[in-house]
């Protein structure tokens, strides 16, 4: 005999209720406890079905019930099928990564805001220390010409670029040559002072063409201004009353909403030398202020070589780190999953 829908809630709730206190449950406790909107009474009913069908047990006369190995079972296949279903939708999403990347990492930090009951957040992938791959120079038109900056991962960012004086074909193809020779290949940091002004002594009367495209490719390396993140469970703060002052949560809340402190979690997060390992910031090791009262455990995903992102955790510093832990692997893998890293 299948379980119905209100007898699945209820077994559910006693499953739950049980892991939470130790305790064996009581209808009445039940009827506080789910949505079901029913009576002591009606529970009690469906409980005593329940055991009947050997879901759960009464340990001692008068006593709630305590779930049974058939019903852990039922719980832990349900969970499971949860999971399985929750990677699905993810994966689904995948169809196509460019266009649905957004979609899926909302589901991605909704998924673990839900799997630990504490805030989460995900930042969209970025290259990080972008190169440049090549500048292409075209016509506009007699006044402008569009300068089309290429760096890794096929970012693109486009200039249009007003012409002082007329360029013919000839000139236009020398600057796209001194362009690409001198900047191809280097990331920002490599791009200094001195380059720059031998690149305009060779351009001469068009040595500001050459300073606006290096702003161009200024703008398309450097990501931290665009960078996106994605949050969910900010209200699970309040479930925590060491956190739930209203002046803190007030400030955490914040924090999410604003989510441009959170830059300076990812961007911390993303330098680490020492890989794609799991960090754990406790209190006022944390880069976030409105945090030092929080746990935050980030780790780094990449999609493929460059190209990373963080996901992190903020809970109480009396959150479940072994749970918490768990949770942040699992969900590593899936991403390595769903987005077929390349290794």
């Amino acid at each position: 005999m299948e379980l119905d829908e209100r007898k699945t809630k209820i077994l559910e709730a006693v499953i739950r209720n049980y892991l939470e206190t130790g305790e064996p449950v009581g209808s009445r406790t039940i009827s506080k406890y789910t949505d079901l909107n029913l009576s002591s009474a009606t529970i009690r009913n469906e409980m005593s079905d329940l055991e009947d069908m050997g879901y759960i047990v009464q340990p001692h006369t008068s006593a709630g019930r305590i779930p049974s190995d058939k019903g852990y079972r039922f719980y832990v296949d349900r969970i499971m099928e949860d999971k399985e279903r929750q990677v699905m939708e993810i994966k689904e999403l995948m169809i196509d990564r460019q266009d649905k990347m957004e979609l899926v990492l909302k589901q991605i930090v909704k998924v673990l805001a839900s799997n630990t009951n504490y805030a989460a957040m995900v930042s969209a992938p970025t290259y990080h220390r972008n190169k440049l791959k090549f500048i292409q120079l075209s016509m506009v038109d007699e006044k402008q010409i569009v300068a089309v900056v290429v760096v890794e991962g096929n970012i693109v960012k486009n200039k249009i670029i007003d012409l002082r004086e007329r360029l013919d074909n000839e000139t236009l193809l020398k600057l796209n040559m001194l362009l690409n020779t001198n900047l191809n290949g280097l990331s920002l940091d490599e791009i200094n002072l001195s380059m720059i002004s031998n690149m305009k002594v060779q351009a001469g009367i068009h040595s500001d063409i050459v300073s606006e495209v290096i702003d161009a490719v200024v703008e398309a390396i450097k990501m931290e201004d665009e960078l996106e993140i994605y949050t969910s469970g900010a209200t699970n703060i309040f479930k925590y009353p060491e956190l739930s002052d209203s002046e803190k949560a007030s400030e955490l809340i914040n924090t999410f909403e604003e989510k441009k402190p959170l830059t300076e979690l990812v961007q911390e997060t993303l330098s680490d030398e020492s890989g794609t390992g799991i960090q754990v910031y406790i209190g006022s090791e944390t880069p976030v202020q409105a945090m030092k009262d929080c746990s935050v455990i980030t780790a780094t995903y990449e999609l493929e070589e460059g190209m990373q992102g963080t996901i992190g955790i903020i809970g109480p510093k009396r959150m479940d780190y072994e749970k918490s832990l768990n949770a942040m692997k699992t969900l590593m893998a899936q991403i390595d999953t769903i987005f077929k890293k390349d290794k």
